[in-house]
């Protein structure tokens, strides 16, 4: 027999950034009785294997550069030891565990009930809660949210299991001498440039002749070509067939790449080829929930799901643009629509800025330069800026690396419908211009703003 269900107003499934942001707009500031579910560590995928490790190991690849770039500006740097990964990935281990706990604090504080356990529906109102003790409980509520966000996507390689992902990446305790990363998205990108950067030989695997297919043409050969300035070795038009153990730690990779077939041996493979929809346990079938093509659950514009009461949010859904602000922004408005009053409420999924934490950083918001020419035709105006950041002036030509700016407009106002910039900086600078092209800005606004000087942000309203 069943147990008695418990009973509340909201139940979130999955409490990363965006189901937490629900939940605590919920409880918190609309006084819901509120319970969420999760099965793993307080702050989903940015937290523990994401954005926030991410950054911070990105923060120590960019010392690595200026360390090396130190000697231009007159400093007498040397290293008296490699890297110490290890002792590096235990405190940013601490790290990551104090925000699991002020997660944990947070939720307290705005009384949200915490299960840790796995979810399943029973029905649409009814879900089953599995605890890490096997102890099982059902909660019934009014409105469910599904927010559990996605995990690495597996290639289907003999041997794969002997490689890591991207999750793993955050779990190595010792730097690898020479590793192979596998994908072109901006996981790869990040991670094989952090890899470099601290120490370690660097092979990426495309399986195109580019990489970050979906930024603008202008991003993909400034980037390619830095990486390959800066050392890495880089794979095109490959694919891989197997991975084989070698002992002591070595792995034989088999592959085939624009100079044919051949094998490496590495002593760390890392697969980066995107992420899956964690569905599979949730038994969205018992609901009637519907998924699509690609097992993301299906969503209308106010993250509805075709089941009444049933929402969801994040990487699970296909509302596009896979980032944790998109997430955390669209659980406040879900939370504002389903109990503030706010009947309209939802997130614009347009013009929406990211950032690939790459060496140097890109930034992108709007329109490629392709899709605005497919859109607009003839009226789209394009104008460029490339050039050296004074940062480099020091430097010797070889070490000088590249800035470039595209600002894609288009009618007769020259609005401003995408922005793509590359070079030291990018990440922090496109944040305030994402908000003017949120706005609606035209050319003429990027030129009536007085230049700050010297700085690299000023091309963007001094180009002609």
């Amino acid at each position: 027999m069943a147990p008695t269900p418990k009973e509340c107003d909201f139940l979130v499934i999955g409490i990363g950034s965006g189901g937490l942001a629900a939940a605590r707009r919920a409880s918190g500031q609309y006084g819901m009785k509120t319970i969420a579910v999760e099965n793993s560590r307080l702050g989903g995928t940015c937290v523990n294997v994401g954005c926030v490790p991410k950054k911070v190991t990105w923060n120590a690849a960019a010392i690595k550069e200026t360390i090396h770039e130190a000697k231009a500006y007159g400093f007498s740097v040397e290293e008296t030891a490699p890297f110490d990964w290890t002792s590096f990935k235990h405190k940013r281990d601490a790290y990551v565990k104090r925000l699991n706990g002020i997660y944990e604090k947070n939720l307290k504080n705005d009384k949200v009930e915490y299960l840790n356990g796995t979810a399943s529906f029973v029905s649409k109102d009814v879900v089953k809660v599995v605890g890490q003790d096997g102890q099982e409980q059902h909660v019934r509520a009014k409105k469910i949210l599904v927010a559990v966000g996605g995990r690495p996507s597996k290639i289907g390689v003999e041997g794969e299991e002997l490689g890591i992902n991207s999750d793993g990446f955050f779990d190595l305790e010792k730097q690898p001498k020479k590793v192979a990363v596998i994908g072109a998205g901006y996981i790869a990108v990040e991670m094989a440039g952090m890899f470099h950067h601290l120490g370690t030989e660097t092979h990426l695997f495309i399986r195109h002749d580019k990489f970050l297919r979906t930024f603008d043409p202008m991003i993909q050969d400034k980037i390619m070509e830095e990486y390959r300035r800066q050392g890495l070795h880089i794979h095109t038009n490959s694919s891989q067939s197997k991975l084989e153990d070698l002992g002591n730690g070595w792995k034989k990779l088999h592959y085939k790449d624009d100079e044919g077939e051949s094998t490496m041996d590495v002593d760390c493979v890392l697969w980066a080829i995107g992420r899956t929809p964690e569905v599979e346990k949730l038994k969205l079938e018992n609901a009637g929930v519907e998924l699509d093509e690609k097992n993301h659950i299906k969503v209308d514009k106010y993250q509805n799901t075709n089941v009444d009461g049933i929402y969801a949010l994040g990487d699970v859904c296909n509302a596009g643009a896979e980032l944790t602000p998109v997430a955390i922004a669209a659980g406040r408005k879900l939370g504002d629509r389903l109990f503030g009053g706010k009947n309209d409420a939802h997130l614009d999924y347009t013009n929406i800025p990211s950032v690939v934490f790459s060496h140097p950083t890109v930034g992108s918001i709007g329109l490629t330069e392709p899709e605005a020419r497919e859109k607009f035709g003839d009226s789209v105006k394009i104008y460029t800026s490339s050039f050296t950041a004074m940062y480099y002036a020091m430097m010797e030509p070889e070490d000088k690396g590249p800035t470039a700016y595209k600002l894609v407009c288009e009618g007769p106002n020259e609005r401003v419908v995408g922005l793509h910039i590359l070079g030291q900086g990018s990440d922090e600078i496109l944040q305030g211009f994402g908000v003017a092209i949120k706005m609606g800005a035209t050319k003429a606004d990027f030129d009536s703003c007085v230049a700050i000087h010297p700085t690299s942000a000023e091309e963007l309203v001094t180009m002609k």
